[in-house]
């Protein structure tokens, strides 16, 4: 099992794919990552040499954010838009959806289960 930036990824699925359970990484980085250290994408993990692996991780380590400085990053992002008390902000330090959507109906991912009101019956 080849483990790049910490993340073990499955050594029977192609290459483009694997690469892709690193958080930061998805289809179009997977492909350029594929084509920089020009391996055959639809090659599997389990065919790559130590050195191909070694070159893959060279070229995350040097050119991509991902894992856990990624993730640090979109915290601080979103801990500074809730320092500033923008509406942004607002929105994250309660709960809601960030992004304009309505919340009369659905937004249940964001606010978790529905909570029964006290003597509301209609």
């Amino acid at each position: 099992m080849a483990r790049i930036a910490g993340v073990n990824i499955p050594t029977n699925k192609r290459v483009e794919i694997a690469l892709r359970y690193i958080h930061g990484i998805g289809p179009a980085k997977a492909k350029e990552i594929c084509e920089q250290v020009s391996i055959l994408p639809e090659r599997r993990v389990s065919e790559l040499t130590d050195a191909e692996v070694l070159q893959i991780r060279e070229v995350i380590d040097r050119d991509h954010m991902v894992e856990g400085d990624l993730r640090r990053d979109v915290a601080v992002n979103i801990k500074r838009l809730m320092d500033l008390g923008n509406y942004r902000g607002l929105r994250h330090r309660r709960g809601l959806p960030v992004r304009g959507q309505r919340t009369h109906t659905n937004a249940r991912t964001r606010k978790g289960p529905a909570k029964p009101i006290a003597g509301k019956k209609k």
